[in-house]
């Protein structure tokens, strides 16, 4: 086997969600993007992978991918002799939530026999498990695993994951996920045919305004891993397709962006019952209210930009 190298720059959130969602790069390797700082939610790097050392175009193409780079200096390491598709997806270890143990396909010996696996590979879409909020998000639905649901919906699904987890908790449940991005609901049903997870309906959606998902709802179970931005100003929207004492489960957000988060849905006659904080993450579940909230449009779109947020 030839040698392995590796390019590193630093780059934006935009621009990681930007190429983790692109089904059309022409790059011969492998890219990874990664939370670079805890506390900062715009610092990422960019990983990029390849069997050979990359020519001076292979490096511009790279360099073209992150414009918020263009002063940077690229980091070029030669790997030596070892597998760089295993590589690069070798930071991504084995999580274990609850019920549930989520691995990529270089960690499929490690499966407990006491655990509902899913096999979710870094890819095009956001949502492996391993950032904070996801991982919280997963630990949020285990803790329900008791109560009962009929009919839930994953806005901002990504990888489906969470999706996935709820089919699992309650196998009862009409069980809907919908995404913005058209990759992350093709990289969804991939995932779901891989994990053997079957009656997930699909819906690429901006909002919670598209006709299948209102004509679906009230929902008794809301989940919503995208950013505080779209969360405050779907608040609306997410309150109205809530059932009377439904559960809503907020993430994407950090402790600092809290108090607004949670002003919002209140204002909208929601309640919070639960915070579980990660780091500098916090993932809220509320109570919905003992009336339907009947929402007045049109909403505001502002914000809603990169709502699927990362491992």
């Amino acid at each position: 086997m030839s040698d392995s190298w590796k390019l590193t720059l630093p780059c934006t959130r935009a621009e990681a969600e930007a190429i983790d969602a692109s089904g059309e790069l022409t790059i011969d390797g492998v890219l990874m993007t990664t939370e670079e700082i805890e506390d900062d939610v715009e610092s990422w790097r960019l990983d990029a992978y390849f069997e050979h050392e990359p020519a001076a175009e292979t490096v511009a193409a790279v360099r073209a991918l992150v414009p918020s780079a263009a002063g940077a200096e690229i980091a070029v390491e030669r790997l030596g002799d070892a597998d760089w598709v295993t590589m690069s997806q070798a930071g991504l270890e084995p999580l274990s939530v609850g019920r549930f143990f989520v691995h990529t396909g270089a960690h499929a010996g490690a499966v407990p026999a006491d655990r509902r696996a899913f096999l979710i590979e870094a890819s095009r879409a956001f949502g492996t498990g391993h950032h904070e909020t996801t991982s919280g998000c997963l630990a949020m639905l285990d803790g329900l695993a008791d109560a009962s649901f009929a009919n839930v919906i994953d806005i901002g699904t990504g990888t489906g994951l969470l999706a996935f987890a709820a089919a699992h908790l309650w196998p009862g449940a009409r069980v809907m996920g919908t995404d913005i991005d058209p990759v992350s609901i093709d990289v969804t049903a991939e995932n779901a045919a891989l994990n053997g997870v079957e009656g997930i309906d699909l819906v690429v959606a901006d909002g919670t305004l598209d006709d299948a998902i209102v004509v679906r709802a009230p929902y008794d179970l809301v989940i919503a891993n995208i950013l505080a931005g779209p969360l405050v100003s779907m608040a609306p929207e997410i309150a109205s397709i809530s059932d009377v004492g439904a559960t809503i489960v907020l993430a994407g957000l950090l402790e600092t962006q809290r108090a607004g988060v949670v002003a919002a849905f209140e204002a909208c006659g929601c309640s919070l019952e639960a915070v579980d904080r990660r780091g500098d993450w916090s993932v809220l579940r509320l109570h919905a209210g003992a009336e339907r909230f009947v929402a007045e449009g049109p909403f505001d779109p502002k914000g809603r930009d990169g709502w699927a947020l990362d491992i």
